[in-house]
């Protein structure tokens, strides 16, 4: 069976048991599934800027299990950066990721590096509960990170 396959009959199996934590959205998913429209929580958006914070929203990002969502990174080309987060990466389901109308559909990501301005949408299934994070490699400064509480 393929790791996608085990991934969906898991989460599947959670649904099933009653878990309020890792229902969808919207109890019609119809067709298309958790990619169903009516299971999409907000965008979220951050920024890769030299000097700036990644984040503007307060506090961590609140996602839920079993939802559907697209992460927005827009760099303004002011240094070369990069977001890190094998923990975040490991609690999603990555469905793609678009760079320039060029769709990707990866098996696992460690990390995304800008050379110059441009932008990255990474749509995913939050899966796996905690607290999770992406950060500029070798900050230390809480701006340089965004937190994820995928409940």
């Amino acid at each position: 069976m393929t790791g996608t396959r085990v991934l969906l009959l898991a989460l599947g199996a959670s649904l099933i048991a009653g878990s309020a934590s890792a229902a969808p959205l919207c109890d019609k998913l119809g067709f298309a599934g958790l990619l169903a429209k009516c299971n999409r929580g907000e965008e979220v958006h951050l920024t890769l800027a030299s000097g700036k914070p990644v984040y503007d929203g307060a506090g961590p990002v609140m996602l839920q299990s079993g939802a559907y969502y697209k992460l927005i990174i827009t760099a303004d080309g002011s240094a070369e950066l990069a977001l890190t987060g094998s923990s975040f990466f490991r609690a999603i389901w990555m469905n793609e990721i678009v760079i320039n109308d060029v769709e990707i559909r990866p098996m696992a990501v460690d990390s995304i590096e800008f050379d110059d301005e441009g932008t990255a949408e990474l749509s995913f299934i939050a899966i796996k509960p905690g607290t999770h994070e992406l950060r500029i490699p070798g900050s230390k400064g809480e701006d340089q990170r965004v937190v994820f509480q995928i409940q």
